[in-house]
Protein backbone atom coordinates (compact mmCIF):
# COMPACT_ATOMS: atom_id res chain seq x y z
CA UNK A 1 0.00 0.00 0.00
CA UNK A 2 1.16 3.20 -0.75
CA UNK A 3 2.43 5.38 2.24
CA UNK A 4 -0.43 7.93 3.33
CA UNK A 5 0.22 10.90 6.30
CA UNK A 6 -0.72 14.62 6.05
CA UNK A 7 0.87 15.88 3.71
CA UNK A 8 0.61 12.99 0.91
CA UNK A 9 -1.38 15.29 -1.86
CA UNK A 10 -0.78 16.96 -4.93
CA UNK A 11 3.05 17.86 -4.99
CA UNK A 12 4.86 14.62 -3.30
CA UNK A 13 2.67 12.79 -5.07
CA UNK A 14 0.69 12.56 -9.14
CA UNK A 15 -2.93 12.89 -7.97
CA UNK A 16 -5.83 11.59 -10.73
CA UNK A 17 -7.66 14.37 -11.82
CA UNK A 18 -10.68 12.40 -11.02
CA UNK A 19 -9.36 12.21 -6.86
CA UNK A 20 -8.21 16.22 -6.88
CA UNK A 21 -9.65 19.21 -8.26
CA UNK A 22 -7.29 20.63 -10.81
CA UNK A 23 -8.26 24.15 -9.75
CA UNK A 24 -6.83 23.82 -5.73
CA UNK A 25 -3.31 23.74 -4.52
CA UNK A 26 -4.09 23.47 -0.44
CA UNK A 27 -0.08 21.71 0.32
CA UNK A 28 2.52 23.54 -0.50
CA UNK A 29 5.59 21.57 -0.03
CA UNK A 30 7.59 22.34 3.08
CA UNK A 31 10.99 23.39 0.53
CA UNK A 32 8.65 25.58 -1.48
CA UNK A 33 7.54 27.42 1.76
CA UNK A 34 11.34 27.58 3.16
CA UNK A 35 11.84 29.54 0.35
CA UNK A 36 8.27 31.55 0.69
CA UNK A 37 9.28 31.97 4.42
CA UNK A 38 12.75 32.93 3.70
CA UNK A 39 11.67 36.42 2.59
CA UNK A 40 8.08 37.04 4.56
CA UNK A 41 8.45 39.17 7.59
CA UNK A 42 10.52 37.13 10.50
CA UNK A 43 10.18 35.91 13.95
CA UNK A 44 11.12 39.32 16.45
CA UNK A 45 13.71 36.84 17.45
CA UNK A 46 14.81 34.14 15.21
CA UNK A 47 17.88 32.78 17.04
CA UNK A 48 15.52 31.07 19.12
CA UNK A 49 12.50 28.40 18.49
CA UNK A 50 8.98 29.89 17.96
CA UNK A 51 5.97 29.27 20.38
CA UNK A 52 2.78 28.10 18.32
CA UNK A 53 -0.25 27.19 20.53
CA UNK A 54 -4.21 26.06 20.22
CA UNK A 55 -6.30 28.28 21.69
CA UNK A 56 -7.91 26.41 24.48
CA UNK A 57 -8.64 26.77 28.02
CA UNK A 58 -7.06 25.90 31.42
CA UNK A 59 -7.21 22.74 32.69
CA UNK A 60 -8.34 23.35 36.57
CA UNK A 61 -8.62 20.48 39.24
CA UNK A 62 -11.95 20.45 41.11
CA UNK A 63 -11.56 22.63 44.69
CA UNK A 64 -9.96 20.74 47.44
CA UNK A 65 -7.89 18.89 45.29
CA UNK A 66 -4.00 17.82 45.64
CA UNK A 67 -1.25 17.37 43.19
CA UNK A 68 -0.42 17.83 40.76
CA UNK A 69 1.51 14.08 40.86
CA UNK A 70 3.79 14.34 37.88
CA UNK A 71 5.46 11.67 36.02
CA UNK A 72 7.48 11.60 32.33
CA UNK A 73 6.03 8.99 30.21
CA UNK A 74 8.29 8.62 27.66
CA UNK A 75 10.87 10.96 25.43
CA UNK A 76 11.74 10.38 22.34
CA UNK A 77 13.19 11.52 18.95
CA UNK A 78 11.03 10.80 15.30
CA UNK A 79 13.11 10.80 12.47
CA UNK A 80 12.52 8.34 9.63
CA UNK A 81 9.42 6.35 11.30
CA UNK A 82 7.79 5.32 8.57
CA UNK A 83 7.17 1.27 8.43
CA UNK A 84 8.65 1.46 11.75
CA UNK A 85 7.15 0.36 14.97
CA UNK A 86 5.97 3.46 17.48
CA UNK A 87 7.84 3.82 20.36
CA UNK A 88 6.83 2.11 23.41
CA UNK A 89 7.25 2.63 27.18
CA UNK A 90 6.33 0.29 30.20
CA UNK A 91 3.39 1.69 31.97
CA UNK A 92 2.34 1.37 35.81
CA UNK A 93 0.39 3.51 37.91
CA UNK A 94 2.45 6.19 39.54
CA UNK A 95 3.58 5.72 43.13
CA UNK A 96 1.40 8.67 43.98
CA UNK A 97 -1.57 6.65 43.04
CA UNK A 98 -1.36 3.93 45.56
CA UNK A 99 -0.41 6.81 47.97
CA UNK A 100 -3.77 8.52 47.28
CA UNK A 101 -6.28 5.16 47.75
CA UNK A 102 -4.81 3.35 44.06
CA UNK A 103 -8.53 3.48 43.01
CA UNK A 104 -9.34 5.51 39.44
CA UNK A 105 -12.01 7.14 42.04
CA UNK A 106 -9.22 9.13 43.24
CA UNK A 107 -8.36 10.60 40.49
CA UNK A 108 -9.81 13.98 40.29
CA UNK A 109 -7.89 15.07 37.26
CA UNK A 110 -5.71 13.65 34.62
CA UNK A 111 -4.11 15.78 32.54
CA UNK A 112 -2.11 13.80 29.22
CA UNK A 113 0.57 16.84 28.29
CA UNK A 114 2.86 16.71 24.54
CA UNK A 115 5.70 18.91 24.73
CA UNK A 116 7.67 18.53 21.44
CA UNK A 117 10.16 20.59 19.59
CA UNK A 118 11.86 20.51 15.99
CA UNK A 119 13.95 22.43 13.58
CA UNK A 120 14.56 22.41 9.86
CA UNK A 121 12.77 21.69 6.67
CA UNK A 122 9.80 19.22 7.25
CA UNK A 123 6.07 18.83 6.71
CA UNK A 124 3.37 18.33 9.79
CA UNK A 125 2.72 15.11 10.51
CA UNK A 126 0.02 13.23 12.36
CA UNK A 127 1.08 11.69 15.67
CA UNK A 128 -1.13 9.44 18.34
CA UNK A 129 -0.83 8.26 21.87
CA UNK A 130 -2.10 4.71 23.30
CA UNK A 131 -2.32 3.30 26.28
CA UNK A 132 -2.83 -0.68 26.27
CA UNK A 133 -4.02 -0.10 23.02
CA UNK A 134 -6.65 2.51 23.95
CA UNK A 135 -6.19 5.94 22.25
CA UNK A 136 -5.34 9.14 24.60
CA UNK A 137 -4.36 11.63 22.04
CA UNK A 138 -4.31 12.29 18.69
CA UNK A 139 -2.77 15.41 17.01
CA UNK A 140 -1.03 17.39 14.54
CA UNK A 141 2.76 18.47 14.99
CA UNK A 142 3.69 22.22 14.23
CA UNK A 143 5.12 22.57 11.15
CA UNK A 144 8.42 24.09 11.52
CA UNK A 145 11.00 26.79 10.92
CA UNK A 146 14.14 26.90 10.06
CA UNK A 147 14.86 28.34 13.55
CA UNK A 148 12.80 25.92 15.19
CA UNK A 149 9.28 25.58 16.80
CA UNK A 150 8.27 24.33 20.50
CA UNK A 151 4.34 23.83 21.38
CA UNK A 152 2.68 22.04 24.01
CA UNK A 153 -0.80 20.64 24.54
CA UNK A 154 -2.56 19.57 27.65
CA UNK A 155 -5.66 17.00 27.00
CA UNK A 156 -8.02 16.58 29.73
CA UNK A 157 -7.88 12.20 30.09
CA UNK A 158 -10.06 12.04 33.60
CA UNK A 159 -12.74 9.37 31.41
CA UNK A 160 -9.35 6.96 31.35
CA UNK A 161 -9.07 6.60 35.32
CA UNK A 162 -9.47 2.63 34.79
CA UNK A 163 -6.30 2.70 32.50
CA UNK A 164 -4.40 4.77 34.35
CA UNK A 165 -5.10 3.10 37.55
CA UNK A 166 -5.11 -0.41 36.00
CA UNK A 167 -2.02 -2.40 36.60
CA UNK A 168 0.83 -3.40 34.22
CA UNK A 169 0.70 -1.93 30.57
CA UNK A 170 2.42 -0.30 27.53
CA UNK A 171 2.59 3.51 26.67
CA UNK A 172 3.11 3.61 22.50
CA UNK A 173 3.60 7.02 20.71
CA UNK A 174 3.32 7.36 16.80
CA UNK A 175 4.81 10.29 14.50
CA UNK A 176 4.48 9.32 11.17
CA UNK A 177 7.48 11.24 9.82
CA UNK A 178 10.16 10.80 7.28
CA UNK A 179 13.52 12.92 6.55
CA UNK A 180 15.22 12.14 3.17
CA UNK A 181 14.88 14.22 -0.07
CA UNK A 182 15.18 17.76 2.01
CA UNK A 183 13.04 16.87 4.72
CA UNK A 184 15.53 17.40 7.66
CA UNK A 185 13.05 17.94 10.97
CA UNK A 186 13.32 15.81 13.68
CA UNK A 187 10.69 15.59 15.87
CA UNK A 188 11.29 15.77 19.86
CA UNK A 189 8.68 15.17 22.24
CA UNK A 190 8.03 14.38 25.91
CA UNK A 191 4.71 13.26 27.27
CA UNK A 192 4.14 13.71 30.92
CA UNK A 193 1.32 12.63 33.03
CA UNK A 194 -0.75 15.27 35.49
CA UNK A 195 -2.66 13.54 38.49
CA UNK A 196 -4.96 15.47 40.84
CA UNK A 197 -6.91 13.77 43.89
CA UNK A 198 -9.24 13.88 45.89
CA UNK A 199 -8.73 14.97 49.51
CA UNK A 200 -11.70 13.48 50.90
CA UNK A 201 -12.97 9.82 49.01
CA UNK A 202 -16.29 9.99 47.59
CA UNK A 203 -17.94 7.23 45.83
CA UNK A 204 -18.79 8.47 42.15
CA UNK A 205 -22.13 8.53 40.89
CA UNK A 206 -23.21 5.76 38.23
CA UNK A 207 -23.09 5.84 34.82
CA UNK A 208 -21.42 9.62 34.54
CA UNK A 209 -18.19 9.26 36.41
CA UNK A 210 -15.13 7.22 34.21
CA UNK A 211 -16.17 4.32 32.81
CA UNK A 212 -15.27 1.00 35.27
CA UNK A 213 -13.55 -0.43 32.17
CA UNK A 214 -12.35 0.22 28.57
CA UNK A 215 -11.88 -1.74 25.89
CA UNK A 216 -9.27 -0.54 22.46
CA UNK A 217 -10.75 -0.52 19.18
CA UNK A 218 -7.64 -0.74 17.54
CA UNK A 219 -4.68 -2.21 15.93
CA UNK A 220 -2.34 -4.21 18.63
CA UNK A 221 1.18 -4.39 19.08
CA UNK A 222 3.58 -5.42 17.52
CA UNK A 223 3.23 -3.49 14.23
CA UNK A 224 5.23 -1.43 12.13
CA UNK A 225 2.77 1.79 11.75
CA UNK A 226 0.26 3.69 14.25
CA UNK A 227 -2.44 0.91 16.20
CA UNK A 228 -4.96 3.47 13.84
CA UNK A 229 -6.69 1.64 11.04
CA UNK A 230 -6.53 3.15 7.41
CA UNK A 231 -10.17 3.37 5.53
CA UNK A 232 -8.87 3.85 1.59
CA UNK A 233 -12.18 3.73 0.38
CA UNK A 234 -15.57 3.74 0.89
CA UNK A 235 -16.47 0.21 1.02
CA UNK A 236 -13.87 -0.35 3.54
CA UNK A 237 -14.97 -1.61 7.29
CA UNK A 238 -12.11 -2.23 9.78
CA UNK A 239 -13.57 -3.75 12.88
CA UNK A 240 -13.02 -5.19 15.97
CA UNK A 241 -14.39 -8.35 17.97
CA UNK A 242 -15.37 -7.93 21.39
CA UNK A 243 -17.16 -10.14 24.18
CA UNK A 244 -18.68 -8.23 26.90
CA UNK A 245 -18.27 -8.92 30.19
CA UNK A 246 -22.08 -10.25 31.49
CA UNK A 247 -22.81 -6.86 34.14
CA UNK A 248 -22.78 -4.25 31.80
CA UNK A 249 -25.35 -1.36 32.85
CA UNK A 250 -23.76 0.90 29.92
CA UNK A 251 -21.60 1.11 27.08
CA UNK A 252 -20.16 4.46 25.35
CA UNK A 253 -18.26 3.99 21.61
CA UNK A 254 -15.40 6.89 21.56
CA UNK A 255 -14.49 7.31 18.02
CA UNK A 256 -11.06 8.87 16.60
CA UNK A 257 -10.52 10.10 13.38
CA UNK A 258 -8.46 11.62 11.02
CA UNK A 259 -8.40 12.48 7.22
CA UNK A 260 -5.55 12.47 5.06
CA UNK A 261 -3.60 11.86 1.44
CA UNK A 262 -6.63 12.43 -1.67
CA UNK A 263 -9.10 13.40 1.41
CA UNK A 264 -7.04 15.77 3.79
CA UNK A 265 -9.28 18.66 2.16
CA UNK A 266 -12.34 16.48 1.61
CA UNK A 267 -14.11 19.55 2.35
CA UNK A 268 -13.49 21.37 -0.91
CA UNK A 269 -14.55 18.84 -3.34
CA UNK A 270 -16.77 19.93 -5.96
CA UNK A 271 -19.99 17.28 -5.99
CA UNK A 272 -19.68 16.00 -9.53
CA UNK A 273 -16.22 16.61 -10.41
CA UNK A 274 -14.41 15.24 -7.22
CA UNK A 275 -14.11 11.75 -5.92
CA UNK A 276 -17.47 11.14 -3.92
CA UNK A 277 -18.08 15.43 -3.08
CA UNK A 278 -17.82 17.18 -0.19
CA UNK A 279 -19.67 14.78 2.47
CA UNK A 280 -17.99 12.35 5.09
CA UNK A 281 -19.34 10.73 7.92
CA UNK A 282 -18.12 7.75 10.00
CA UNK A 283 -20.18 5.11 10.84
CA UNK A 284 -20.31 2.94 13.91
CA UNK A 285 -21.91 -0.83 13.46
CA UNK A 286 -22.48 -3.77 15.77
CA UNK A 287 -22.81 -6.88 13.84
CA UNK A 288 -23.10 -5.26 10.56
CA UNK A 289 -26.26 -2.42 12.46
CA UNK A 290 -25.38 0.93 12.07
CA UNK A 291 -25.99 2.02 16.34
CA UNK A 292 -24.70 5.74 15.58
CA UNK A 293 -22.23 8.26 13.20
CA UNK A 294 -19.59 10.97 13.81
CA UNK A 295 -20.37 13.30 11.29
CA UNK A 296 -16.60 15.49 11.46
CA UNK A 297 -14.97 18.66 12.16
CA UNK A 298 -13.24 19.90 9.35
CA UNK A 299 -9.73 20.12 11.08
CA UNK A 300 -7.15 21.93 9.13
CA UNK A 301 -3.70 20.76 10.09
CA UNK A 302 -0.57 23.25 10.51
CA UNK A 303 0.70 22.89 6.78
CA UNK A 304 -2.69 23.23 5.58
CA UNK A 305 -4.00 25.49 2.64
CA UNK A 306 -1.41 28.02 3.57
CA UNK A 307 1.14 27.34 6.22
CA UNK A 308 0.95 31.31 7.10
CA UNK A 309 -2.77 30.93 8.12
CA UNK A 310 -1.16 28.66 11.60
CA UNK A 311 1.46 30.55 12.38
CA UNK A 312 1.54 31.22 15.44
CA UNK A 313 -1.85 30.01 16.35
CA UNK A 314 -3.11 27.06 15.25
CA UNK A 315 -6.14 25.66 14.03
CA UNK A 316 -8.84 24.48 15.89
CA UNK A 317 -8.41 20.98 16.85
CA UNK A 318 -5.32 20.87 15.48
CA UNK A 319 -3.10 20.24 17.76
CA UNK A 320 -5.65 18.15 19.76
CA UNK A 321 -8.25 16.45 17.43
CA UNK A 322 -11.70 16.11 19.03
CA UNK A 323 -13.04 12.82 19.82
CA UNK A 324 -16.92 11.80 19.22
CA UNK A 325 -19.32 9.67 21.39
CA UNK A 326 -22.09 7.29 20.32
CA UNK A 327 -24.49 6.15 22.95
CA UNK A 328 -24.49 2.07 22.82
CA UNK A 329 -26.51 1.32 25.92
CA UNK A 330 -30.23 0.76 24.10
CA UNK A 331 -28.14 -1.72 22.00
CA UNK A 332 -27.31 -3.74 25.19
CA UNK A 333 -29.80 -6.37 24.79
CA UNK A 334 -28.03 -8.13 21.48
CA UNK A 335 -24.83 -7.81 22.85
CA UNK A 336 -25.05 -9.58 26.42
CA UNK A 337 -25.00 -13.38 25.36
CA UNK A 338 -21.39 -13.74 26.08
CA UNK A 339 -20.38 -14.52 22.69
CA UNK A 340 -17.79 -12.27 20.36
CA UNK A 341 -19.51 -9.29 18.95
CA UNK A 342 -18.01 -6.94 15.71
CA UNK A 343 -18.12 -3.59 16.62
CA UNK A 344 -17.56 -1.98 13.00
CA UNK A 345 -15.92 1.80 11.38
CA UNK A 346 -16.69 2.70 7.89
CA UNK A 347 -16.70 6.14 6.28
CA UNK A 348 -19.34 7.03 3.99
CA UNK A 349 -17.84 8.49 0.46
CA UNK A 350 -13.89 7.89 1.95
CA UNK A 351 -11.48 8.42 -0.58
CA UNK A 352 -7.33 7.15 0.46
CA UNK A 353 -7.28 7.96 3.30
CA UNK A 354 -8.68 8.14 6.58
CA UNK A 355 -7.30 7.03 10.20
CA UNK A 356 -9.92 5.43 12.51
CA UNK A 357 -10.05 3.72 16.02
CA UNK A 358 -11.93 3.83 18.91
CA UNK A 359 -12.01 3.14 22.63
CA UNK A 360 -15.34 1.12 23.93
CA UNK A 361 -16.09 2.63 27.41
CA UNK A 362 -18.33 0.37 29.70
CA UNK A 363 -19.82 0.84 33.24
CA UNK A 364 -20.03 -2.41 35.47
CA UNK A 365 -22.53 -3.41 37.87
CA UNK A 366 -20.79 -3.66 41.22
CA UNK A 367 -23.99 -5.21 42.73
CA UNK A 368 -24.69 -8.27 40.03
CA UNK A 369 -22.37 -10.81 37.80
CA UNK A 370 -25.09 -10.64 35.15
CA UNK A 371 -27.40 -7.67 34.05
CA UNK A 372 -30.28 -7.93 31.42
CA UNK A 373 -31.24 -6.03 28.39
CA UNK A 374 -33.81 -5.16 25.66
CA UNK A 375 -34.37 -3.21 22.53
CA UNK A 376 -37.72 -1.48 22.64
CA UNK A 377 -37.40 0.53 19.59
CA UNK A 378 -35.22 1.19 16.89
CA UNK A 379 -34.89 3.73 13.86
CA UNK A 380 -32.10 4.22 11.44
CA UNK A 381 -33.74 5.78 8.00
CA UNK A 382 -31.25 6.02 5.39
CA UNK A 383 -28.62 9.28 4.71
CA UNK A 384 -30.53 11.50 3.24
CA UNK A 385 -28.16 13.94 0.51
CA UNK A 386 -29.05 15.79 -2.33
CA UNK A 387 -26.17 17.36 -4.69
CA UNK A 388 -26.08 20.11 -7.24
CA UNK A 389 -23.07 21.25 -9.74
CA UNK A 390 -22.57 23.86 -6.52
CA UNK A 391 -23.97 22.86 -3.30
CA UNK A 392 -23.90 19.01 -1.38
CA UNK A 393 -26.89 19.01 1.28
CA UNK A 394 -27.41 15.90 3.75
CA UNK A 395 -29.06 14.52 6.75
CA UNK A 396 -29.36 11.76 9.12
CA UNK A 397 -31.79 10.55 11.90
CA UNK A 398 -30.53 7.52 14.36
CA UNK A 399 -32.60 6.77 17.92
CA UNK A 400 -32.77 3.41 19.63
CA UNK A 401 -34.60 2.71 22.95
CA UNK A 402 -33.94 0.18 25.40
CA UNK A 403 -33.67 -1.30 28.98
CA UNK A 404 -31.33 -2.70 31.18
CA UNK A 405 -32.20 -4.39 34.32
CA UNK A 406 -28.92 -4.08 37.20
CA UNK A 407 -28.60 -3.61 40.76
CA UNK A 408 -30.20 0.01 39.90
CA UNK A 409 -33.06 -1.19 39.01
CA UNK A 410 -34.84 -1.33 35.98
CA UNK A 411 -33.85 1.91 33.48
CA UNK A 412 -34.83 2.71 30.08
CA UNK A 413 -32.77 4.79 27.66
CA UNK A 414 -33.21 6.68 24.82
CA UNK A 415 -30.21 7.67 22.66
CA UNK A 416 -31.17 9.91 19.33
CA UNK A 417 -28.99 11.91 16.86
CA UNK A 418 -29.61 14.31 14.10
CA UNK A 419 -27.33 15.35 11.60
CA UNK A 420 -27.60 18.49 9.21
CA UNK A 421 -24.90 19.12 6.57
CA UNK A 422 -24.50 22.21 4.31
CA UNK A 423 -21.95 22.74 1.55
CA UNK A 424 -21.85 25.59 -0.97
CA UNK A 425 -18.47 25.26 -3.65
CA UNK A 426 -18.58 28.28 -6.04
CA UNK A 427 -14.57 27.44 -7.00
CA UNK A 428 -12.87 30.82 -5.23
CA UNK A 429 -15.32 29.76 -2.16
CA UNK A 430 -16.72 27.32 0.01
CA UNK A 431 -18.91 27.37 2.84
CA UNK A 432 -19.43 24.53 4.77
CA UNK A 433 -21.37 24.09 8.13
CA UNK A 434 -22.02 20.81 9.93
CA UNK A 435 -25.14 20.70 12.75
CA UNK A 436 -25.25 18.05 14.95
CA UNK A 437 -27.54 17.22 18.09
CA UNK A 438 -27.44 14.11 20.41
CA UNK A 439 -29.57 13.18 23.43
CA UNK A 440 -29.34 10.30 25.68
CA UNK A 441 -31.85 9.96 28.93
CA UNK A 442 -32.26 7.17 31.55
CA UNK A 443 -35.39 6.65 33.19
CA UNK A 444 -36.45 4.40 35.65
CA UNK A 445 -39.64 2.53 36.35
CA UNK A 446 -41.16 5.42 38.42
CA UNK A 447 -40.49 8.24 35.82
CA UNK A 448 -37.06 8.76 38.06
CA UNK A 449 -34.41 10.43 35.47
CA UNK A 450 -31.19 9.23 36.77
CA UNK A 451 -29.39 10.77 34.02
CA UNK A 452 -30.11 12.88 30.61
CA UNK A 453 -27.61 14.99 28.33
CA UNK A 454 -28.57 17.21 26.00
CA UNK A 455 -25.48 18.12 23.39
CA UNK A 456 -25.48 20.65 20.31
CA UNK A 457 -22.68 20.86 17.85
CA UNK A 458 -22.10 23.55 15.22
CA UNK A 459 -19.14 23.60 12.93
CA UNK A 460 -19.45 26.64 10.14
CA UNK A 461 -15.94 26.63 7.77
CA UNK A 462 -15.49 29.49 5.41
CA UNK A 463 -12.47 29.51 2.88
CA UNK A 464 -12.03 32.38 0.36
CA UNK A 465 -9.22 32.11 -2.19
CA UNK A 466 -9.18 35.30 -3.78
CA UNK A 467 -6.39 36.17 -6.51
CA UNK A 468 -4.37 38.32 -3.57
CA UNK A 469 -6.10 37.34 -0.52
CA UNK A 470 -6.43 33.80 1.41
CA UNK A 471 -9.20 34.01 3.68
CA UNK A 472 -10.16 30.98 6.84
CA UNK A 473 -13.29 31.45 9.09
CA UNK A 474 -13.33 28.50 11.56
CA UNK A 475 -15.89 27.56 13.88
CA UNK A 476 -16.86 25.54 16.57
CA UNK A 477 -19.69 25.57 19.09
CA UNK A 478 -20.68 23.29 21.19
CA UNK A 479 -23.23 23.47 23.98
CA UNK A 480 -24.37 20.38 26.64
CA UNK A 481 -27.20 20.56 29.21
CA UNK A 482 -27.26 17.72 31.97
CA UNK A 483 -29.65 16.63 34.34
CA UNK A 484 -30.74 13.60 36.67
CA UNK A 485 -30.02 11.92 40.28
CA UNK A 486 -26.23 10.66 38.99
CA UNK A 487 -25.22 14.10 37.13
CA UNK A 488 -22.37 15.43 38.50
CA UNK A 489 -20.17 18.24 37.75
CA UNK A 490 -21.02 20.64 35.48
CA UNK A 491 -24.58 20.74 34.08
CA UNK A 492 -24.58 23.24 31.72
CA UNK A 493 -21.36 24.05 29.21
CA UNK A 494 -21.09 25.84 26.29
CA UNK A 495 -17.91 27.01 23.81
CA UNK A 496 -18.09 29.70 21.21
CA UNK A 497 -14.39 29.13 19.61
CA UNK A 498 -14.39 31.52 16.39
CA UNK A 499 -11.11 31.95 14.27
CA UNK A 500 -10.09 34.47 11.24
CA UNK A 501 -6.92 33.57 9.20
CA UNK A 502 -6.10 35.59 6.20
CA UNK A 503 -2.98 35.75 4.04
CA UNK A 504 -2.21 38.70 1.65
CA UNK A 505 -0.20 38.96 -1.09
CA UNK A 506 1.25 35.23 -1.14
CA UNK A 507 2.78 36.19 2.48
CA UNK A 508 3.39 39.47 2.36
CA UNK A 509 1.44 39.77 5.57
CA UNK A 510 -1.13 37.64 7.61
CA UNK A 511 -2.53 37.63 10.84
CA UNK A 512 -5.56 35.31 12.86
CA UNK A 513 -8.09 37.07 15.29
CA UNK A 514 -9.35 34.16 17.47
CA UNK A 515 -12.48 34.60 20.10
CA UNK A 516 -12.79 31.97 23.02
CA UNK A 517 -15.64 31.71 25.29
CA UNK A 518 -16.17 28.65 28.03
CA UNK A 519 -19.21 29.42 30.05
CA UNK A 520 -20.19 26.91 32.45
CA UNK A 521 -22.25 25.74 36.15
CA UNK A 522 -19.00 25.80 37.74
CA UNK A 523 -16.22 28.24 35.78
CA UNK A 524 -15.65 30.00 33.05
CA UNK A 525 -13.11 31.03 30.80
CA UNK A 526 -12.64 33.88 27.77
CA UNK A 527 -9.48 34.93 25.44
CA UNK A 528 -9.74 37.38 22.89
CA UNK A 529 -5.89 37.11 21.03
CA UNK A 530 -5.24 38.66 17.77
CA UNK A 531 -1.50 38.17 15.60
CA UNK A 532 0.19 39.69 13.18
CA UNK A 533 2.46 38.15 11.27
CA UNK A 534 4.74 35.87 14.10
CA UNK A 535 3.70 38.78 16.84
CA UNK A 536 0.85 38.47 19.20
CA UNK A 537 -0.40 42.23 18.88
CA UNK A 538 -3.24 41.46 21.72
CA UNK A 539 -4.05 38.40 23.70
CA UNK A 540 -7.07 39.11 26.32
CA UNK A 541 -8.35 36.42 28.93
CA UNK A 542 -9.96 36.65 31.88
CA UNK A 543 -11.96 33.88 34.00
CA UNK A 544 -14.41 36.33 36.05
CA UNK A 545 -16.64 36.65 32.78
CA UNK A 546 -20.06 35.30 34.43
CA UNK A 547 -21.09 31.81 34.69
CA UNK A 548 -23.55 30.25 32.53
CA UNK A 549 -26.76 29.57 34.10
CA UNK A 550 -27.90 26.02 35.63
CA UNK A 551 -30.42 24.46 32.87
Amino acid sequence: MAVSCIHLVLLLCLVPATVASPRRNLRISPTDFAALDAVAPSPADASRPTTFFEVDRPLRPPPGSSGPCSTLLLSGSFAFTFTKPPATAAYSAPPCLAAAGGRASAISLAVLEWRATCQGVQYDRIFGVWLGGAELLRGSTAEPLQNGVVWSVSKDVTRYASLLAAGNSTLAVFVENRVDGGLTGVYYANVTLHLYFRRTPTRPPPAVSPADLIVPMSRGLPLNDGLWYKIQNATDVVSTSVTLPSNIYRAVVEVFVSFHGHDEFWWTNQPGADANGPFREVTVRVDGVLAGAAWPFPVIFTGGVNPLLWRPITGIGSFSLPTYDVELTPLLGKMLDGKAHEFGLAVTNAVDVWYVDANLHLWLDPGSTATAAGLVSYMAPELAATATSSRTTASRQISATGWVESSYGNITTNATQTFAFDNTNTGDTVNQTTVAHAGVAAMGRAGVLYYSARTHHSFPLLLDSGADQVTVTHGLEETTVAAGLWSSGPRYQSLRNTQRSSVVGGGASWGIRQTYRYEATDGCYSRNVTSSGYSIVSDQSSEACVKGPLR
